[in-house]
């Protein structure tokens, strides 16, 4: 074959009768359209695709989540530690994030906060479902949602479903661990509280790693997903802070504060306090 007809031989199709493939699958062109700035500064462009990319995020991690909640329901551990697994780039991911807007000074921010209006993050739908995944479950949060009926019925189911540390308790319980019946029992619409016995469970599974090795790895991969759920929030409450002090946030918050007590906040408690005790 000569250079010519090599180099042909190489030359991928540009042809085709509608859009690209690509076009079809990524949907590239809608969401490259999706930003509608409302302020004449350059900066928000940067805030508003950085929240938007956050949103997809947010999106992925409930499918994960969903997948690994649904496997650990049927006893696919497996199935269920890899989609744990996966989630936990995912998270470094959207943690990253926060690079294009974390050192906004607020010169910066006041440019086009007012485009915000009383828009605020804790009126995203997707991220409350993520926050439910995780037990911090409130009848409260749907509230803001009542105006979008399918927003509202998907946050309403997630509100009764079980989290997905529900899910890894039951899963403990089924290989005979002695978790308490009142929290194997519980409404799931409520937020997830610790348990003394729950924190003697998950120490029994510590301090002999070769009475159930699968526990143990579960119990690290939560761990490491607390982990990272616990720097979002810190490296939420940190670049508000520098963008806008204490001043109250958009959307009626209380802002800085609001996001400190959020911070404060421990994912799979029980995991955590019980090393004290190994």
């Amino acid at each position: 074959m000569s250079d010519a007809s090599a180099d042909e031989a190489a030359t991928p199709n540009l042809a085709f009768e509608g859009t690209t493939p690509y076009e079809d699958y990524v949907q590239a062109s809608v969401l490259t359209h999706l930003q509608h700035p409302l302020s004449d500064d350059p900066g928000e462009m940067a805030f508003l695709v950085t929240t938007q990319v956050m949103e997809l995020w947010f999106t992925l991690l409930v499918h994960e989540w969903t997948t690994a909640a649904a496997a650990l329901r049927r006893d696919d551990l497996p199935a269920a530690t890899a989609a744990l697994r996966r989630s936990l780039p995912q998270l470094e991911s959207l943690n990253a994030s926060w690079k294009p807007i974390a050192h906004l000074t607020p010169a910066q921010f006041n440019a086009y906060r007012a485009a915000l209006g009383e828009g605020s993050g804790f009126q995203s739908a997707m991220y409350r479902r993520l926050e439910f995944l995780l037990g911090d479950k409130s009848a409260s949060m749907l509230v803001p949602h009542r105006g979008s009926p399918a927003a509202h019925a998907e946050l309403e189911k997630a509100l009764t479903e079980p989290s997905l540390y529900d899910e890894v308790l039951r899963l403990l319980a089924r290989r005979g661990h002695p978790v308490p019946a009142e929290v194997l029992q519980r409404d799931p619409a409520l937020r997830y509280e610790p348990h003394p016995q729950v924190e003697a469970v998950w120490q029994a599974v510590y301090a002999d790693p070769d009475q159930d090795t699968e526990a143990l790895r579960l119990g690290e991969l939560l761990t490491d997903i607390a982990e990272l759920v616990s720097r979002w929030r810190n490296d939420h409450l940190v670049a508000t802070r520098r963008a806008m002090g204490a001043k109250p946030g958009t959307g009626g918050s209380a802002g800085v504060a609001w996001l400190e007590k959020r911070a404060a906040k421990i994912v799979f408690p029980e995991l955590w306090t019980a090393r004290s005790h190994v």
